[in-house]
């Protein structure tokens, strides 16, 4: 495996076969992941869904949510695709899934076909992003928990299936760095110990810091790209803005051990 290391988070593994890894090389792109907190392995032409499961079973069970549009025949994929539609998809950054109580710890997108323009995907340092904010900031912040929700929910409406509270400094399992750990303020409803307003107030703060463009990562595909990223230190979205031609990837979650 060679590695390269993009600015300022994200890593491209070359030589690598996603059919024929082993455990050890499993175990090395687990930690590039926890370090890295994206990777991207091109090159994997020959690579179907399949092989492409099957993969991501060698980091724990695959996970699906609820209304997303399942690969034909499939029950653990899903198909993310402009294909069809008369206006562009809607993405922001956000963490897949933030609303359960144990969301997916990976996620990964295989390239099916490219636009001819356009079409990248973006990732932010969620380290990084905690380690630039402010020192009163973290003070003030400590210990807190953010009350994540599904998408236009208000927090007296969300229940045990719909809404989960995560530390607003998470730190993580395998590489022990603490990242800032929030998604699309339309999902983060509330912090502990601060009313509605201050909530909104901090929650837009942190999410502007997070994504400023000093922090973010942008992939532009290629034929036979699979990236995998770890939702436990990046956000991400897709950047729709003009994309000429069909742009369709599966995509698979690996659910928290």
């Amino acid at each position: 495996m060679q590695t390269t290391a993009f600015d300022p988070i994200g890593v491209e593994v070359s030589d690598l076969d996603l059919t024929t890894v082993d455990d050890e090389q499993v175990a090395a792109l687990r930690g590039l992941l926890a370090d890295r907190g994206v990777v991207v392995v091109p090159g994997q032409d020959g690579l179907d869904d399949d092989g492409f499961a099957a993969f991501l079973r060698r980091f724990g069970d695959l996970t699906f949510t609820v209304g997303e549009t399942p690969v034909p025949g499939r029950d653990d994929l899903n198909v993310v695709s402009n294909v069809g539609r008369t206006t562009p998809p809607r993405s922001v950054f956000h963490v897949d899934t933030s609303y359960v109580a144990n969301p997916p710890a990976y996620t990964a997108l295989r390239a099916v076909r490219i636009p001819s323009r356009g079409g990248e995907t973006l990732f932010t340092d969620q380290y990084r992003a905690y380690e630039t904010l402010p020192a009163d900031v973290r003070v003030h912040l400590a210990g807190r928990t953010i009350t994540h929700v599904v998408s236009g929910l208000r927090p007296e409406d969300a229940g045990p299936e719909t809404s989960a509270e995560h530390p607003v400094f998470r730190r993580h399992p395998v590489s022990g760095r603490t990242s800032l750990y929030l998604s699309t303020p339309e999902r983060c409803v509330a912090i502990s110990g601060m009313d509605r307003g201050a909530s909104r107030q901090t929650i837009g703060y942190l999410y502007e810091h997070s994504t400023a463009e000093e922090n973010t990562f942008r992939h532009a595909w290629s034929p036979g790209d699979v990236v995998m990223w770890d939702n436990g230190c990046v956000l991400h979205r897709a950047d729709h803005g003009d994309v000429a031609g069909d742009r369709v990837m599966h995509r698979g979650m690996v659910a928290a051990s």
